[in-house]
């Protein structure tokens, strides 16, 4: 199965790269443009490009806002509701805009996730694991540690929380309108985003329920330093 995708994958590389080059298009580094295109056609899951960071301050966002807290990781033009799984419009994104971050529309047919901080993160693997529970894949920046599950609704969600004594601030929810930076973009506190947990080579992957993993993730975000109550990126 791997050596097909890869098949199928260098077919899409070699299809865009033939293009006659617009004036002024620089190729999209070959990791960023297979991530997209693998998201986007293998794995049916809508990507857009992130807004990335200043050309002429690569601390800042490229985006209007001086302050932004997630420099370079978050939609902006094109919006979010432009995301999409069409190769050729993937590949018109990142030959144009090389260096954008690779980001998952979540919610619909696409995966969520939930994420909380890293530490935290590490620690409730380890007891789902103890537990037999068969998780996803996990993606993972220096702060904060997001594992991917399978799509639920914001109602469903909200009755799910409800029922908690405490849910910290710390645990944050991707759904519907929401999206996650993926692997390998620049993460926005510095450093790489990367797999903790790969996908596995399968068209049809494996996503836990949001139920089977939110006590876990609750329980070890209460413990965090400070209680988890602050969120960092």
């Amino acid at each position: 199965m791997r050596e097909i995708l890869g098949r199928r994958l260098q077919r899409l590389r070699d299809r865009f790269r033939s293009l006659r080059p617009a004036p002024g298009r620089v190729d999209a580094p070959p990791a960023l443009l297979d991530a997209a295109l693998t998201c986007a056609t293998v794995r049916q899951w809508p990507v857009l490009p992130g807004v990335g960071r200043s050309a002429s301050d690569g601390s800042r966002c490229a985006c209007p806002d001086p302050d932004c807290v997630v420099p370079g990781a978050h939609p902006f033009d094109p919006g979010l509701l432009a995301a999409t799984t069409d190769p050729r419009m993937v590949a018109w994104w990142w030959t144009r805009r090389p260096a954008a971050p690779v980001l998952l529309a979540t919610g619909g047919t696409a995966p969520c996730a939930v994420s909380l901080p890293a530490g935290a993160a590490a620690r409730a693997l380890v007891r789902l694991d103890a537990q037999g529970l068969r998780l996803g894949p996990v993606v993972a920046t220096p702060t904060r540690w997001s594992l991917l599950v399978a799509p639920y609704s914001l109602e469903r969600l909200g009755e799910l929380l409800y029922a908690k004594d405490h849910v910290p601030s710390s645990l944050r929810f991707h759904g519907e309108g929401g999206y996650l930076l993926l692997p390998p973009s620049a993460a926005s506190s510095g450093g790489q985003v990367r797999w903790e947990r790969e996908p596995g080579p399968d068209e049809e992957l494996w996503l836990p329920d949001v139920e089977a993993v939110v006590d876990a993730l609750v329980e070890a975000s209460s413990g965090a330093p400070g209680g988890g109550s602050r969120l960092a990126y």
